[in-house]
């Protein structure tokens, strides 16, 4: 069946709100300034998103210029639930974002992946119970299975994000109508928002089903582009949470473990960089 682009996605700060794309460039690292900024924990340490920090999926980012080479994180400006508005270039914008979250963070660009002390996960404290840590990240109860990881890159284990990048795992996030549906469909009283789970494209086609886990592998033109699925896409503590008009749902995990393993959507990398926009066709290539 045909499977067309619906809407574009980016998300200029990494957990904050971002806005649809009509157009756009898909390069080895994705949608050009998607994720190009993120917080860094000045207490505990390392770069973090939403699940330390819920506050920043009420917190919406623009940036002020199109990234380009020279400047892959250009100025962005980021709106508070409250209406006060901080941009990156201001001296007071990491107390703002400290107020904001209620813990000292400071706001970063992109930095060179050589920069390596940057991107590291902070030592773990003494006594540090992972499968305890695991199950809080993943919103998962004592009988639910934890998530299998082992299609992510194994640096993932040593940093934060891949060096060069903000992201938790691969470049694009994709998800389908079809899934949302589906999840829809399991639970009239929650409301499974696409909000919730931050895709990069989201994907209409007439199947039925969580149809986007028959994809892992396979090869995809999408308008002049080429992306390769490479992994499920392991769902967090994030869609949990409440922000703008949803309400905090524990139910959206419970739903997301029954009925399809904790998983919706599919990461993927650009194997051929080139331009996709709104009402693109996918064709699928030989593997």
């Amino acid at each position: 069946m045909t499977v067309t682009i619906s809407t574009i996605y980016r998300y200029p700060v990494k957990s904050m709100g971002g806005d649809t794309l009509q157009h756009t460039n898909l390069t080895t690292n994705g949608i050009p300034g998607d994720r190009c900024w993120t917080l860094k924990d000045e207490e505990r340490g390392g770069i973090k998103g939403g699940k330390r920090f819920p506050h920043l999926m009420s917190m919406h980012a623009t940036l002020e210029q199109e990234p380009d080479e020279q400047t892959p994180s250009p100025p962005v400006t980021i709106r508070l639930p409250d209406g006060q508005q901080g941009r990156s270039q201001d001296n007071r914008i990491n107390q703002l974002l400290s107020d904001a979250v209620g813990a000292p963070v400071s706001l970063w660009p992109l930095l060179p992946a050589d920069q390596l002390e940057h991107y590291k996960r902070p030592p773990n404290p003494e006594n540090f119970d992972q499968k305890a840590y695991f199950r809080e990240v993943f919103a998962r109860t004592e009988d639910e299975p934890l998530p299998d990881l082992s299609g992510f890159p194994a640096e993932l284990f040593i940093y934060e994000s891949s060096p060069g990048t903000y992201f938790d795992a691969y470049p694009l996030l994709l998800m389908t109508n079809a899934s949302l549906e589906a999840l829809q469909a399991t639970d009239s009283d929650s409301v499974f928002d696409v909000q919730r789970f931050r895709p990069n494209i989201v994907l209409d086609t007439q199947e039925q089903g969580f149809v986007e886990n028959n994809w892992v592998g396979r090869r995809m033109q999408l308008g002049t582009a080429i992306l390769t699925i490479e992994a499920i896409c392991p769902r967090c503590v994030m869609t949990t949470h409440g922000f703008a008009n949803l309400p905090k749902d524990p139910k959206v995990m419970r739903h997301l473990v029954k009925h399809n393993d904790g998983n919706l959507g599919v990461y993927a990398s650009v194997t051929n960089p080139g331009q996709i926009k709104t009402g693109d066709v996918v064709e699928w290539l030989p593997a």
